[in-house]
């Protein structure tokens, strides 16, 4: 079976991965303390080293997106919620390391102990998609709504990708947060309950869902653009809609196009392309599969040995899957480098930092969720898990 493909570097790309520097880039991000080079030959050594010293207090969780030098030092593995869940689970814990982006730690702050200290080791790992919906900005699409005489019949969902204000803001009114494995599940239960949806952040998500799943049109929804006046829509298109998609979306999953899809066919026979719903509706539309980041793993755990499978989701977990499944032709959807650019800033010398910290006593980075918007938070949470 022929060996993964490793798709063409940009300068970019080389700028993700630690091999190049832009002076101009995140003005004022640092990491406080003195950050070991990366070019240290002893960082693996050290962790290690690290981890023993702390033992039980430490649980390093890792998500799949990670680089493999970090990943290797994940205690589990899994998407964003399983390893908040997962750390909920281990109150003897005191630390909680997060090897992923800054929402997903707030997540795990929200679900764990009092006494547990959640700590992401570079504080610039945020995540596009949950930017794109500030809280204030949320109000705003609110009192728009309250305006248009709808509001009463909107029921509010947010991606489990938000920040804790934004799961706190569907808390207070009454809605719930969905993952990519659940959003069907979420959105019937909203709509026995409403007859909209306000759906945050991810506009993707919830079209692909909707018109997937539930069977509606592409007509049925609208788009609400934060930067817009009344989200650059009419009162009567706000009416009329079923679903109103904010205007967010994946750095990542955006980039692939049907071009990428058509181009893969064409090139390898039988392939089978497999994407995450996140993806645009026109990818997702043209994919065979379609499906979750867990989805996607147990698709290929589960695949016949000598299927080709083109995968449109983060180049990390691509690459992981081949290495994995060397049975299999497994190759990334698209042809250029598609990191998620703010997990990447979790790297081995980060991790090293933070760990260091704690065995000398300090917490660095600590991820503290205030209680109000907890308590809001952990509503809408408590709604998504006890979906039927």
């Amino acid at each position: 079976m022929s060996t993964f493909v490793e798709p063409g570097s940009t300068a970019t790309a080389l700028l993700l991965l630690g091999r190049g520097t832009d002076p101009d880039s995140e003005k004022g991000v640092d990491c406080p303390g003195a950050l070991p080079p990366a070019s240290d030959p002893n960082l693996v050594e050290r962790a290690w080293a690290a981890k023993k010293a702390l033992g039980d207090r430490l649980f390093i969780l890792g998500h799949h997106y990670q680089r493999d030098e970090v990943i290797q030092f994940a205690d589990v593995t899994g998407d964003s919620f399983k390893l908040a869940q997962q750390a909920a689970a281990r109150p003897e814990a005191e630390y909680i390391v997060f090897c992923g982006v800054h929402f997903m730690a707030e997540s795990a702050d929200i679900l764990t102990g009092p006494d547990q200290q959640v700590i992401l080791p570079d504080m610039a790992a945020g995540c596009s998609m949950a930017d794109m919906a500030a809280a204030q900005q949320v109000e705003d699409c609110w009192d728009a709504l309250v305006d248009a005489g709808i509001a009463d019949s909107v029921v509010p969902m947010t991606y489990m990708n938000s920040s804790a204000d934004i799961k706190a803001f569907v808390g207070r009114r009454d809605g719930v947060v969905c993952t990519s494995s659940n959003a069907e599940r979420a959105l019937r239960w909203a709509y026995e309950r409403g007859e909209k949806v306000l759906f945050l952040p991810d506009q993707h998500l919830g079209r692909n869902t909707v018109v997937r799943e539930l069977g509606f049109d592409l007509d049925d929804c609208v788009v609400y653009n934060p930067h817009k006046p009344n989200g650059g829509l009419t009162t009567e298109q706000l009416r009329q809609a079923r679903i109103i998609l904010w205007r967010g979306h994946c750095s990542v999953h955006g980039r692939f196009t049907l071009d990428s899809v058509n181009d893969v066919r064409e090139r390898v026979p039988d392939v089978n392309v497999l994407v995450h719903p996140e993806c645009t509706h026109e990818v997702v539309a043209a994919a065979d599969r379609v499906g979750s980041t867990e989805y996607i793993i147990t698709a290929i755990e589960e695949a016949e040995p000598g299927s080709a499978w083109a995968i449109g989701t983060e180049l990390n977990l691509v690459r992981r899957l081949a290495n994995q499944h060397p049975d299999k032709r497994i190759m990334f959807l698209d042809k250029a480098v598609c990191y998620c650019s703010t997990m990447n800033r979790i790297d081995l010398p980060h991790l090293v930092w933070a760990l260091e910290e704690l065995v000398a006593g300090r917490v660095p980075n600590r991820i503290v969720v205030d209680e109000d918007t907890t308590v809001n938070a952990r509503h809408a949470l408590d709604r998504m898990l006890a979906l039927p």
